[in-house]
């Protein structure tokens, strides 16, 4: 059994550190515990799974607050214009975001820097750092508990991840969903204010980007839930839309949850896979498109799949102009070769099925009807 106070003095122990920072956190991570504890069926492994993450998140946290603490002028620096790549998941994303990583100009959140921010990384010592070799051996591990996973998603430590890991650490973050089957939790999380989430979200770049800046490019499908409280925290936000047929993200999103789930649990959850991750994908969707409306179309830029698939470098050469950005020979080359370096199913096919879900391609369709006719998803 998972309990805050528990988990809260191994990671103040692990830092020698006992300030989290302002309390937002606490409300979100003992709606966590509790829905751990009483809805996921979590057997002894998926206790240790969790507990893993919140205790990342609960370290990371600690050594950021005491880094700035010691350098309060980083609070000053500007996170300006951040480019958020915003498609559903299994739309690309990963794809578009290690395109725009080959750029050196660019800034991603890596792997190994989510949990791990403090000190602050610097370019000309980063390939022997000790925290690259860690993050790299948390993936290896993944992949060789579920050795399907990387077919579905891989990651390397030092590629770009899913800023919505930031979230996490004021826990108020739709990510430890695809961890655990937490219905209590997610509703809470549905409905909470995630301005909170989004400052410390920005007091991690801050510290990450002291001796490293760059253009931020992050992203998450899991923002498109809360574009109204990023909004807020970044004004200037520029947003990266990619769009793919909804059925085969439903199907694909249930799967990949499938497997990291069933890491942790013996129970069968797939029927509740299904309507779960099909209603928040449909709200994402219905988020977006209104926060869209009344932000302006000229901050959001649109990626069919089916051409981000076919001619990566042409989307990405098509990006920077809408950016503003220069697409030179330099950067055409380093995307060229992280194309040629990672084939599309390298690690093998994902293969997945709406019926093992107890869903329907009718049913998808009907949900994602007036999406599908905005975006000509077919």
């Amino acid at each position: 059994m998972l309990v805050v106070e528990e988990l809260l003095g191994s990671a103040c122990a692990a830092t020698g550190l006992d300030d989290p920072g302002p309390p937002t956190w606490q409300e979100g991570l003992a709606v966590l515990v509790d829905s751990a504890n009483g809805d996921a069926h979590l057997t002894p492994v998926g206790e240790l799974i969790i507990a893993a993450q919140i205790g990342s998140s609960l370290t990371n946290r600690l050594r950021v607050v005491d880094w700035h603490r010691a350098h309060p002028e980083a609070a000053r620096s500007m996170v300006e214009r951040p480019v958020f790549i915003l498609g559903l998941p299994r739309t690309g994303t990963t794809l578009l975001s290690y395109l725009l990583d080959a750029d050196p100009r660019n800034r991603s959140l890596l792997r190994w820097e989510a949990f791990a921010a403090v000190p602050p990384p610097d370019p000309a010592t980063v390939e022997g750092d000790p925290r690259v070799a860690t993050a790299q051996a948390e993936m290896d591990a993944l992949y060789t508990s579920a050795p399907e996973f990387r077919a579905i998603h891989y990651e390397a430590a030092d590629g770009p991840t899913e800023c919505v890991t930031l979230l996490g650490q004021d826990f108020r973050s739709v990510h430890y969903e695809t961890l655990a089957n937490l219905p209590t939790y997610g509703e809470w999380q549905q409905a909470c204010d995630m301005v909170p989430a989004y400052e410390w979200h920005r007091t991690v770049l801050q510290t990450l980007q002291w001796a490293w800046p760059g253009r931020w490019v992050l992203k998450s499908p899991c923002h498109n839930l809360a574009l109204d409280a990023l909004d807020t925290v970044y004004p200037d936000a520029r947003f990266v839309c990619t769009h793919r047929d909804p059925t085969e993200v439903v199907a694909s999103l249930c799967s990949l949850v499938s497997v990291l789930t069933g890491l942790g649990t013996d129970h069968d959850f797939d029927a509740y896979i299904g309507q779960r991750w099909l209603d928040l994908a449909a709200t994402m969707i219905d988020r977006f498109v209104d926060f869209r409306q009344r932000a302006g179309e000229e901050r959001f830029h649109d990626v069919d799949y089916r051409a981000l698939a076919a001619d990566p470098i042409a989307v990405a050469s098509e990006l920077y102009r809408w950016l503003g950005w220069t697409f030179d020979p330099e950067t055409h080359a380093a995307m060229d070769a992280y194309v040629a370096a990672n084939p599309k199913g390298r690690f093998g096919r994902h293969e997945y099925h709406l019926a093992r879900f107890g869903l329907a391609a009718e049913q998808v369709g009907e949900r994602f009807s007036a999406y599908r006719a905005r975006f000509d998803l077919g």
